[in-house]
């Protein structure tokens, strides 16, 4: 029984992937977008061997939000159990584990356990806690089957690749280059108009409208999150018609002699169904993997360059 004030509930689903690789994919935490359609990125902050805290930043309600939780992680059991560190309010603490269970043939059951208390053990807090808690973890876990059953099934079409460029300048200088999207439409001309919003400091949501070789504009919208100096990482939330997901980021690491290596890495899942439509009956995955690889590493090369012109005139 649990204690008075502690509320234990359990959602489940049955998916239609081995137990082993549903596991794994919940279990390494860069496959998030993937999966999690709100995850924009998951960082790890400590790492052992079976315990982590992992940062996530993630959409709640068209805002991007972020928070610290622990995991620890049973592979044996097929089990990873995770608590926030800080909850927000109404929300006094909150917890629980995912559980793969084997089925038989290709199927596995996934159950998703959440343990909570309201702050002071207010009735009507617990009562909005356990509506969010049901609603969101039926939607998650919607979500997570047609995404975990995707994941399994199209290995063939999610491919990642990532372009570097050698610059004589600064890391900061280089990463306030790309940092500073709101000036793209000034500074890149494959970029025809941008808004980029900064509510709260390293959180961005970007739109462009970008142009392409044959001169067709295209909209994205993606959010980002930033680390100084370091790191910018995004999913593009609005995506072309040749892709169902596309995330990635942006490095900058010192090198020896001075300078900064900077690179582009992208992580591409195709749309099949649009492949006929936008490139012709005969094309092929193969056909439209060439074609959105050439298209985002010509843009990330692009930019890549202008940003090595900005940093290497300000040494």
């Amino acid at each position: 029984m649990p204690e008075q004030g502690l509320r234990e509930v359990e959602h489940e689903i049955t998916v239609s992937a081995p137990a082993t690789a549903v596991y794994r994919l919940i279990a390494e935490v860069e496959n998030w977008p993937r999966i999690f359609p709100p995850t924009i990125y998951v960082d790890h902050v400590e790492r052992g061997e079976n315990e982590e805290r992992i940062r996530i930043w993630a959409t709640a309600n068209g805002e991007a939000k972020n928070w610290t939780s622990r995991r620890t992680l049973d592979p044996e059991g097929l089990r990873i159990t995770f608590r926030q560190e800080v909850s927000t309010p109404p929300v006094a603490s909150m917890g629980g584990a995912w559980i793969i269970e084997p089925l038989d043939g290709n199927e596995s059951r996934i159950r998703l356990l959440h343990d909570y208390r309201a702050i002071d053990d207010d009735p009507e807090s617990l009562q909005w806690i356990d509506e969010a808690v049901d609603r969101n973890s039926r939607s998650e876990l919607a979500a997570l089957k047609e995404n975990v059953e995707r994941a399994h099934a199209d290995e063939a079409l999610t491919f990642s690749f990532e372009d570097t460029v050698r610059i004589d300048g600064s890391a900061k200088d280089v990463y306030d280059f790309i940092n500073e999207a709101n000036l793209w439409s000034e500074r890149l001309p494959h970029v025809a108009t941008v808004r980029l919003d900064e509510d709260t400091p390293g959180l961005q949501t970007l739109e462009m409208d970008t142009r392409a070789k044959d001169g067709s504009t295209h909209t994205t919208k993606s959010f980002r999150v930033c680390f100084p100096d370091r790191r910018i990482a995004y999913k593009q939330v609005t995506l072309p018609a040749l892709m169902t997901l596309h995330t990635g980021y942006w490095t900058f690491e010192e090198t020896e002699d001075g300078g900064v290596s900077a690179s582009s890495q992208h992580t591409v899942v195709l749309n099949t169904e649009n492949i006929a439509r936008i490139l012709g009956e005969d094309a092929t995955v193969s056909d439209a993997r060439e074609y959105v690889q050439g298209a985002l590493s010509t843009n990330s090369r692009a930019t890549l360059g202008h940003a090595k012109d900005y940093a290497e005139a300000k040494r």
